[in-house]
Order: C-alpha cells, then structure tokens, then sequence
C-alpha cells in the first residue's frame, strides 16, 4: 500500500500494436524534445504531428510556456480537442535530435510520476526515442519496459508501437 492507503503494484504495461491517438486511456504520452526551439518553428512529425492535427494547438502553446523542459523530464498539459484529461510531454530527445538510456528512462520515470500524481487511471505510451530520436525500436522498448518493472502505480499502461492502420 501508499501513503493513501491505495494497493499500488509492479507496472506491467500491455505492449500493443496501432495508433497512439486510437487508444482509449486518460492521458497519452507525446515523445517531445526540451521545449527550447519554439514550438512554431518545428514541423509538426510523428506524434507531435498527429496530435496537432487532431488536437490542435492548444497544448503546444500551453507546453511553450511552461519554458525548457530537461532532459528526461516530463510536464503535462491540456489534451485541446483530442478525448484525453491531459497530454504528458516527455523530453525524450536532446539538441542534436537524438535519444540515449538516461533520456528514454528518465521519460517513462517522469511520465509515471505524473500519472501517479494526479491520480490517471490510464496511459498510453508511444515507444519513446524510436522515432525521431533515432534509438532501435526494440532496444528503446526494452529500456522502457526496464523502467517499467521498477515502477509501481495503480493505472493501467498500454505501450504503442505505431502502425498505420489502413
């Protein structure tokens, strides 16, 4: 048991394939950098992408002024039009585009944290550093699940390999 007196266990996340945006959770997970290039100034790729075109802009204006993120962090904001409570935005890459083991781990640590804080019954992850950041798909699933199997919490996890459905 917590603090609360809630029985929290071991994550033991679902590892499915699909669209991150398709799954019905609380909140997702968006695979993000460190906040430092205005937001505007990026073309919208993967995730970040498709939740800007679904969603709309309202949370990257929102993460714009929550300033810098560090690396290996994660900050929450609104889910705009999308069906989620919130959005958590990991720094999963750094300045040269590219993820390590402390960015990719350091994200899902952070990313729990929040949904243990406030208390979502949910999440879905993408596999975070796989994509832009440039890390083996399957290497930065094993770091994830890693982090995963030393994490308690009371929510359910779902991890998103991508697949366009057609």
């Amino acid at each position: 048991m917590n603090a609360g007196g809630t029985l929290t266990a071991m994550v033991s996340p679902s590892v499915i394939e699909g669209n991150l945006l398709d799954q019905e959770a609380d909140v997702i997970v968006n695979a993000w950098n460190r906040n430092i290039i205005p937001w505007w100034l990026l073309l919208p790729q993967g995730i970040s992408g498709a939740i800007k075109k679904r969603g709309g802009y309202q949370p990257f204006v929102e993460l714009g002024k929550l300033g810098p993120i560090p690396l290996g962090r994660a900050v929450l904001t609104s889910a705009g039009r999308l069906p989620y409570k919130a959005i958590i935005h990991v720094a999963g890459i750094g300045m040269l585009w590219r993820s390590s083991r402390m960015s990719i781990q350091g994200s899902v640590e952070s990313a729990m944290a929040l949904v243990n804080q406030h208390g979502f019954a949910s999440v879905a992850f993408p596999v975070i550093g796989a994509g832009t950041g440039g890390y083996p798909q399957a290497d930065a699933l094993q770091l994830m699940l890693d982090v995963f199997a030393r994490v308690s919490s009371p929510a359910s996890v779902a991890v998103v390999r991508y697949r366009e459905m057609k």
